[in-house]
């Protein structure tokens, strides 16, 4: 009876809180996504985005030395142990400064060693400095989803891009630099955005700690930094086949090539990014309730199943519907640059699109894995979750020096489906082998089902019916929304007896 108890409560949190997330992502992301960072890049050219793009991605490629899989590791850890929320948080915040000092010298070093000079490193100094500030508010929030403050933390979550939509919509659209607008000012304005949403954070986390006070020890750090660095090797292995991809584009091919090929990866990239953020929500809600039910016996299976069921039903018929208008997608989004040929402009949206498609392919494996992964990370399966990322990074590394010099973006877009595939091929296999689930051959036989209908709703559409692609890709997404709910993937009368449901 204890068990089904402790189920139903979990699961009703994991919906309340789901669905609390998606509306507050969905309310800002999107506009963020399309009406700023987007109008970004059409402002100041791809040339300049690229450049922006493939240093804040080098930047990324270092960020577990912010880190060193604390957060993953603190997040677990004080959805089990809530107690030691007071003990923890004075000591890691201090360690955290520290290594925020080390991930400056080595992202400079490493940056200098492959030939940065000038302005790569200006803006790198910059880039670096944010996601030092972003490693910090993730630390806050991990504690504050461990102690399963979702509703705060759902807040946090959108409370930078929100403050980004309003100050670079100031920039943007009020003309305020008389057309000056440069990548500079869209990287000094995350800065801002991050700073505030930092100080709000750690008000918020305060409230329930109270009062912090650093303190230098040294055993404690060694002693966080030993149970983090199976988190630490996972982080960095992962960063590393997730964010290489525009680095070596840049690197592997001539320098306005280069650049000019990373803002074009750039420009598909950013749905399938924004795809990412909120399949990534579904990881920060389950690894503190996973982690919870795992510590008191309880079995995961059937959250796996539910979670696994809303999210991949949800990817498909985005993958699906992207594959048919990826173009029109890329048309929508982008326009000629100054001096740039009708010619040139629809190479490029071509190219785009191309990378677009295979990058939303990669989208099915991405989502999947983080519902395994975080799965594995709860259990704390790292030994092979470590073994699974360094086999996708080289894999990934192979194909990308394989086929960027013949292909340029489009070979790294290839690289990336093929990593993606295998690693999320693997870690199911991990999943099953760890807590031998049963083979739903249901679940399995509607997902097929919805792909299928999917397909052939997408070729009637394009090749039978006279409307304006706008209209189709609503209706086809309405159509997978409709398929879902008739196969049940999506059980909404079972949603709403979860969310009444009254705790005894």
């Amino acid at each position: 009876m204890v068990k089904s108890f402790n189920f139903a409560l979990m699961r009703k949190k994991f919906l309340k809180n789901l669905g609390l997330l998606l509306f507050l992502n969905l309310l800002v992301k999107p506009f963020w996504i399309l009406g700023i960072d987007r109008q970004v890049q059409n402002v100041v050219g791809p040339e300049e985005y690229g450049l922006y793009f493939t240093i804040f991605n080098f930047s990324f490629l270092f960020y577990i030395f912010l880190d060193l899989g604390i957060t993953n590791f603190n997040n677990r850890n004080i959805a089990q142990n809530n107690q030691l929320l007071n003990k923890h948080l004075p000591g890691i915040t201090m360690l955290k400064l520290i290594l925020g000092f080390v991930y400056g010298i080595i992202i400079f070093l490493v940056g200098f060693l492959i030939g940065y000079r000038g302005e790569h490193l200006y803006l790198l100094a910059w880039v670096g400095f944010n996601q030092f500030i972003l490693s910090l508010i993730l630390y806050i929030r991990s504690n504050l989803s461990g102690l399963l403050l979702f509703k705060t933390d759902s807040f946090l979550s959108v409370l930078d891009r929100l403050l980004m939509i309003f100050i670079c919509g100031f920039l943007l659209w009020f003309n305020f630099f008389d057309g000056m607008f440069t990548i500079h000012w869209f990287v000094y304005a995350q800065t801002a955005a991050y700073l505030i949403t930092l100080i709000i954070a750690l008000i918020a986390l305060l409230r329930k700690s109270g009062s912090l006070q650093f303190n230098w020890n040294y055993p404690f750090f060694i002693l966080i930094i030993k149970k983090s660095l199976p988190f630490a090797l996972l982080v960095l292995l992962m960063s590393f086949y997730n964010r290489i991809d525009p680095v070596l584009i840049e690197r592997l091919l001539p320098e306005t090539i280069g650049e000019k090929q990373s803002g074009i990866y750039a420009q598909a990239f950013r749905l399938l990014d924004a795809g990412q953020n909120f399949a990534y929500l579904f990881a920060v809600l389950l690894l503190p309730l996973f982690s919870k039910m795992i510590k008191h016996n309880e079995s995961t299976e059937k959250l796996v199943k539910l979670s696994f069921s809303i999210i991949i039903s949800g990817v498909l018929i985005i993958a699906i519907t992207s594959q048919f208008y990826a173009d029109d997608l890329m048309n929508l989004m982008y326009y000629p640059f100054a001096g740039e040929t009708q010619a040139q402009f629809d190479s490029r949206i071509n190219q785009s699109a191309l990378i677009f498609r295979l990058l939303m392919f990669s989208f099915v494996a991405i989502a999947s894995n983080y519902i395994f992964g975080t799965l594995l990370t709860a259990n704390n399966n790292l030994k092979q979750l470590n073994i699974v990322a360094f086999c996708g990074l080289v894999i990934n590394l192979t194909l990308n020096f394989i086929l960027i010099p013949q292909y340029m973006s489009v070979g790294s877009a290839w690289a990336s489906l093929v990593t993606q595939v295998i690693t999320a091929i693997a870690q199911l296999f991990i999943v099953q082998k760890e807590f031998t689930f049963k083979i739903n051959l249901r679940l399995i036989i509607n997902l097929i089902t919805l792909t299928i209908a999917l397909l052939v709703c997408g070729f009637i559409i394009n090749n039978h019916l006279d409307l304006r692609w706008e209209i189709s890709i609503m209706i086809m997404i309405a159509f997978g929304v409709i398929v879902t709910m008739v196969l049940k993937l999506i059980h909404i009368r079972e949603f709403i007896e979860i969310i009444n449901y009254d705790n005894p």
